[in-house]
């Protein structure tokens, strides 16, 4: 038996050659007289090597130490029971071992019963396979491609040497003869798409696995082309990924995500931005919002943050382990620091209509910086959609749940908005990172 294992284009090349009587995925059967042929030869002076190259075999495919193991194997036979060895009985049906002159018993004829048995079995696998089906809601096995059924059919083939019943047995998976005919034609081009693929697939992988698998078809292809020069249409970065089940962890929606109800005294400002989230000026749109980190044993921390529209950039946010109002006093104390002071004339800070951001107080520091307040429709998610994604994203990225004390929780919230801000490329901004694209607009 070969080391090699051959696929479908590499077995239909050996069993072209006269001296190979059928090929499979792990073994080929050498014909009789090319045996007693290479035994020959092999005494008269040449090398395995040789004697397989001349006739016709390529060495590349069935491998380099293939020709000396089988004339190893070769001459013990001749030596022991001499041409009789290979022309009387062989392995399967074509071992070169000793003729056996002997009736067969019961227990050899049960055996072989036994080994039409499972075909029968293998064949009647073959029809359930091609009709398997999957119903919406239930728990069974999806439908077989043409290709596959294709493949099993090959393989019943090859396994119980059936090259007569090629139409019988595409009948039955409900394919059609020529449909498997030309999908054997086809099988170099599938080997070398294979090549390919595997080439292709190891970076793909290197990039999943260091992101901790928590990345996207879009996501995979801008690191690509941003990291390492290289560039790949998102459609076939989506098949690899099917194809070699890479598996994005994707987040749980919580159903509970919602602030406590505004008092009397609060009072809610009205929708300026309309979505318009990017306008494509830095500092113009600023969106704010509070999300629930849990962590340890049931511990909870709050974080808030504030979010450019324009640049997506996280420009402030503050980690604390309180929901009263001074969260957002010193998220507000910490986006002054980040901008200098220097806000943009006709800034917006816009958030939902939380009892934070409706709280008298709150609207009064928002005065006292200049900023217009704007806030979402009651009940209406998708007016502050940017900030909601970012904690979707956040959430993703952030290894939190499994640490024990806040400071630890903070240092990973440090980590992740420095990797959001200035390494993680986003499709939306050319393919750049909020930092970079700050700088894109900025120098427009």
């Amino acid at each position: 038996m070969s080391k090699n294992i051959y696929n479908e284009f590499q077995m239909k090349e050996l069993e072209k050659n006269p001296n190979v009587l059928r090929a499979s995925e792990r073994s080929i059967s050498y014909s009789s007289e090319f045996k007693i042929k290479a035994v020959a030869e092999y005494k008269s002076g040449k090398t395995p090597s040789q004697i397989f190259i001349e006739q016709g075999f390529d060495l590349e495919m069935i491998g380099k130490e293939q020709p000396k193991r089988c004339l190893k194997r070769w001459r013990e036979t001749f030596e022991r029971f001499g041409e009789e060895g290979f022309l009387t009985e062989r392995r399967g049906k074509g071992s070169t071992g000793r003729p056996s002159s002997k009736q067969l018993s019961i227990e050899e004829k049960l055996r072989k019963a036994e080994a039409r048995i499972k075909f029968l079995e293998a064949e009647n696998g073959l029809l359930k396979k091609a009709g398997r089906t999957r119903k919406a809601g239930v728990d069974e096995e999806t439908i077989l491609t043409a290709a596959e059924k294709f493949s099993l059919i090959e393989k019943t083939i090859r396994t119980y040497q059936l090259k007569k019943s090629v139409s019988y047995l595409c009948e039955l998976a409900g394919v059609s003869r020529s449909g498997y005919y030309d999908w054997l034609k086809a099988a170099q081009l599938r080997a070398q798409r294979d090549e390919k693929d595997q080439l292709d697939i190891e970076l793909i992988r290197e990039i999943f696995i260091s992101k901790k698998e928590k990345v996207g078809v879009l996501q995979i292809k801008m690191i690509m082309e941003n990291d390492y020069s290289s560039v790949m249409n998102h459609k076939k970065i989506r098949r690899l990924m099917a194809k070699y089940n890479l598996v994005t962890k994707v987040r749980k929606a919580n159903p509970y995500r919602k602030m406590a109800k505004a008092t009397h005294e609060h009072r809610s400002c009205p929708n300026l931005l309309n979505r318009e989230f990017n306008q494509e000026e830095p500092g113009k749109v600023l969106l704010t919002d509070i999300t629930y980190l849990y962590f340890g044993k049931g511990q909870k921390a709050y974080l808030s943050c504030v979010k450019d529209g324009a640049t997506k950039e996280i420009v402030a946010y503050h980690l604390s382990t309180s929901l009263e109002m001074d969260i957002v006093y010193k998220t507000l104390k910490k986006l002054k620091q980040a901008v200098g002071d220097h806000f943009h004339p006709e800034a917006i800070l816009h958030s939902d209509q939380g009892f934070h951001y409706t709280h008298p107080q709150f609207q009064s520091k928002v005065k006292e910086l200049g900023l217009i307040q704007s806030m979402s429709r009651k009940g209406n998610c998708w007016d502050n959609a940017p900030m909601e994604s970012f904690f979707g994203h956040f959430k993703d990225l952030a290894e939190y749940k499994s640490l024990d004390n806040l400071g630890d929780v903070r240092k990973e919230v440090d980590r992740v908005i420095e990797e959001y801000n200035q390494h993680r490329y986003q499709w939306g901004l050319n393919k750049m990172t909020p930092e970079q694209y700050r700088g894109h607009l900025l120098a427009a």
